[in-house]
């Protein structure tokens, strides 16, 4: 399987394929959880290898990261900052009280590359999280980031295939 990773064709194609992705959804529903997460991690580990996340940097120009204070201290502290001042110039409080990265796309990304990956925060080293389990309950959420992520994309696509869904 030869993953699409052009970013043109996969928006033009998730925006054609919405009703038939609605209907994916309803039809994993019906599905065993476990199995699913079986079929989905195991593509993850097939297609998300052959996808270079540099050379794309979608998830930093578009997700919201949440950050804890030990991402703050450790980042801070690799960029040789104060971690007070990495606070006021990198992070916000939501509305939950979390703390988040104060811009999207993230302050941290530079020509589609991470400039502090070694550090990176564990919201940006999940991504996708199709390596977790509870797909069904992450679902609505991934479908969310189709358009937008090649490996969630590709592994999506085959999952049809495997699971022998039909769109009608």
């Amino acid at each position: 399987m030869q993953p699409v990773t052009d970013r043109e064709i996969i928006k033009a194609a998730a925006a054609d394929m919405e009703d038939e992705n609605d209907a994916f959804r309803a039809y994993l529903q019906k599905k065993d959880s476990n199995e699913l997460d079986e079929t989905v991690q195991r593509l993850n580990n097939i297609i998300a290898p052959q996808i270079d996340c540099t050379s794309c940097g979608a998830c930093c120009r578009h997700l919201m990261i949440n950050v804890t204070p030990e991402e703050s201290i450790t980042i801070a502290t690799f960029l040789e900052k104060d971690p007070r001042q990495f606070k006021e110039e990198y992070l916000e409080e939501s509305i939950q009280g979390d703390m988040i990265m104060k811009s999207i796309p993230c302050a941290f990304l530079a020509d589609s590359k991470c400039t502090v990956y070694p550090e990176r925060f564990n919201g940006c080293r999940a991504f996708p999280h199709l390596h977790e389990s509870n797909f069904k309950g992450r679902l609505f959420g991934t479908l969310i980031h189709y358009a937008m992520c090649p490996i969630i994309y590709n592994v999506v696509e085959e999952l049809k295939t495997e699971t022998g869904f039909r769109a009608v």
